[in-house]
């Protein structure tokens, strides 16, 4: 059971020890390394002086940078044979040979990449067509297809060779953060007709993936009934209006008041009735006071309250409200089933349980578990061919005995965490296989945590260093990184890129929020064409924040070595020059947080030039339904006078320093590739780490060029 090796070692390590022991050391001793992860922002890049550009990389790598095509750069990082280089060639492709020590670094990195080739060596062969049948696949991108055959396939094999090894055959499949059920609607289809427990914390992620099942044709669309008099009223359709004297001789009023029901969307049953769900939504008559309210449309009539009302009907909730894994605000209700699905070809099931996963106790969930195979024939309706749903959930039994797995397919943040705490917090999980994704939303465990939204990101150094926030869930989890030595590092000299370094007497592995965030990147993939797009999306980012350093909105960067506190480098350290109401200062509420400035997702169109760029990030900030917490007017009347040729100018300056930024944010995604290397071993070991696991290993289960985030974390208990 499991590879030969339990991790995907590169092609210089044959033993994990070994390559466990590299990668700390080098993760933790080169600084050019930490740099690049962690400590460049690209706000940054045209404000500070001396610029991020020439104080970091050695001069001899930006002479050789300067003279080449950046494809010949991304070549160079990620693809191109290095052996060449050891004899001392002179030339490549036409030029000059890339520096020994530039050569060196990539060398560096690349040995410490964990191997994500797919399918692994020796793993036999493919098969090359998907199983999924197409209506499973409905809904999905090839991507998704990709991403659950290939893992439907490898969850099926692997709970096959538990149960052959003589452990207790997994009777559920528990799917973290089930999203729209795309992973657990396959398992429990043929041929898998595995039990699936979908756990999801937010209700229109449940209601949506019964949608899904409803287009895959597994479940019939629910049947909408509705006051035909009343609908037509409101909306205005239906026959005009007849006369006085031709409606002084209708029906009498008894009969004209009788409700007609007209129903929709009715389908006939496989012994050709036509039969209500047990979802069917009855009519109710819409009181004439409320129609003020009313907004109809061709689905139907909603009716849309004042505040005062709307808060005197609104149920009261119970709970209270808290951020998921995803740092969103969700209703922390009681655990709970919505729905149970048993699929009668194969007799595979599904159960959605509405539930927020705080930690790995998923006691709350197991208690929700129902027993598909142990209801009777007349405590069920057959909702399509394929599909049965109990009429009463409380008369379906409990199963005597659970002996779960918990999946997940790319879980964001501590997600994974959670999971693989499951095996000793849960008695009834005996196994997990976790594919994870989103590192920048994992929480950090031994430092201050650093946020992507600068909503939450104190932008001030030293609130950074007072921070006194460490999570106990997140990174790292094994107690190896959590009590690693850490040397003291070196005076930041480019002269010198692998400067030596001397103990600290600090303990413990910290990557904040922009090395987690680079780690998403996937440099592997990048082509001439998408490279060149994001490429000038950074640009323009970079430059529009120049502009609003000359024009007075924001200060230039801080410099957290001007503090004596220490505090870790987490990007952007630059303040609004705007102070809020009642506020520290600029920048700063009254509590000490920052006053971001930001920008967020703009239409297409505005990539098409810098100017266009420039005015429609202008206009979202000034809109006065701007989500940006800084004034309108503020902006407004610092941008004021702005013409488009300044911001013409502006480009043709900055445009030789395009390639430094992009040079730059090549640098920065290639070795952020060696940080995913930390963040994955980590959870290995601490599936090491617990005497109750049997067996861990990690081992790609994708293709990387269809999702780079292929790697899965297996843990099988005792």
């Amino acid at each position: 059971m499991g590879p030969e090796q339990p991790l995907p070692l590169p092609a210089e390590f044959d033993n994990v020890d070994d390559y466990v022991e590299s990668l700390l050391k080098f993760s933790t001793s080169s600084w050019l390394l930490q740099t690049l992860c962690g400590g460049v922002h690209v706000l940054d890049f045209y404000t500070r002086t001396p610029d991020l550009y020439s104080t970091i990389l050695p001069q001899s790598w930006r002479d050789w940078f300067k003279s080449r095509d950046i494809m010949h750069v991304l070549d160079l990082l990620m693809r191109e044979d290095l052996a060449q280089f050891d004899d001392g060639t002179p030339t490549w492709r036409d030029g000059p040979s890339p520096p020994a020590d530039l050569v060196q670094y990539i060398k560096d990195v690349r040995r410490h990449l964990l191997a994500r080739d797919f399918p692994p060596p020796g793993s036999g062969p493919q098969p090359e067509r998907a199983s999924l049948a197409r209506h499973i696949t409905l809904g999905m991108k090839v991507k998704k297809v990709h991403e659950v055959d290939n893992f439907a396939r490898y969850l099926d094999k692997l709970t096959s060779e538990i149960a052959s090894s003589g452990k207790e055959p997994i009777t559920h499949l528990v799917d973290f953060g089930s999203g729209q059920n795309y992973l657990g609607r396959a398992l429990a289809a043929q041929p898998y007709s595995k039990h699936i427990v979908a756990v999801e914390s937010r209700p229109h992620n449940i209601e949506g993936a019964k949608n899904m099942d409803v287009l895959a044709k597994l479940v019939d669309k629910p049947l909408v009934m509705r006051n035909k008099k009343e609908y037509r009223a409101l909306t205005g359709k239906g026959k005009k209006k007849k006369p006085k004297d031709a409606q002084a001789s209708a029906a009498p009023d008894d009969a004209a008041n009788e409700p007609a029901v007209e129903k929709e969307d009715a389908k006939p049953t496989t012994n050709g009735t036509t039969s209500i769900p047990a979802a069917t939504v009855e009519a109710t008559s819409i009181p004439t006071p409320a129609l003020e309210g009313v907004k109809c449309d061709d689905d139907g009539c909603t009716v849309e309250h004042s505040e005062t009302l709307r808060q005197e009907i609104a149920p009261k909730a119970e709970g209270t409200v808290q951020r998921d894994s995803k740092g969103s605000f969700v209703k922390d209700t009681k655990t709970s089933t919505t729905n149970l699905q048993i699929y009668s070809e194969g007799h595979g099931s599904v159960q959605y349980v509405e539930h927020i996963i705080k930690d790995g106790d998923l006691r709350p969930v197991i208690n929700q578990v129902h027993d598909p195979s142990h209801i009777a024939e007349d405590k069920v309706t057959s909702t399509s061919a394929t599909t049965e749903v109990p009429l009463d959930l409380t008369t379906v039994p409990k199963p005597k005995k659970v002996n779960a797995m918990v999946m997940s397919l790319h879980s964001c943040g501590n997600l994974v965490h959670y999971g693989l705490r499951s095996l000793l917090l849960s008695p009834e999980i005996s196994a997990v296989a976790m594919v994870g994704c989103c590192y920048n939303l994992v929480t950090e465990r031994l430092g201050p945590p650093t946020y992507k939204l600068p909503t939450l990101r104190p932008n001030h150094p030293r609130l950074e260093a007072t921070a006194n926030a460490f999570d106990p869930q997140g990174f790292p989890m094994s107690e190896k990184l959590a009590n690693y030595p850490i040397p003291r590092p070196p005076t930041l000299d480019a002269s010198f890129p692998n400067a030596s370094v001397e103990p600290s007497g600090a303990k413990g592995l910290r990557l904040n929020i922009t090395a987690r965030m680079m780690a998403v990147q996937a440099p592997f993939n990048w082509g001439r064409a998408d490279s060149e797009t994001f490429f000038s999306r950074h640009f323009y980012r970079a430059l529009l924040q120049r502009i609003f350093l000359d024009r007075g909105i924001v200060s230039a960067p801080v410099d957290a070595s001007n503090f004596p506190d220490p505090v870790s480098a987490n990007g952007h350290t630059s303040h609004v020059n705007w102070t809020p109401p009642n506020g520290r200062g600029p920048g700063l509420s009254s509590d000490g947080t920052s006053t971001p400035l930001t920008i967020g997702t703009l239409r297409k169109f505005a990539y098409g030039d810098f100017v266009s760029y420039v005015r429609a990030a202008e206009a979202k900030l000034v809109a006065p339904n701007s989500f940006c917490e800084v004034d309108p007017n503020f902006i407004k009347s610092k941008m004021d006078g702005l013409t488009d040729d300044d911001i013409r100018d502006y480009e043709v300056r900055y445009a030789e320093r395009k390639k430094e930024l992009s040079v730059m944010w090549s640098l920065m995604a290639f070795s952020a590739g060696v940080v995913e290397a930390v963040i994955v071993t980590d959870r290995w070991l601490w599936l090491k780490e617990q005497s109750e696991v049997e067996m861990a290993w990690v081992e790609p289960v994708f293709e990387y060029k269809h999702s780079p985030r292929n790697l899965v974390v297996v843990g099988v208990k005792k």
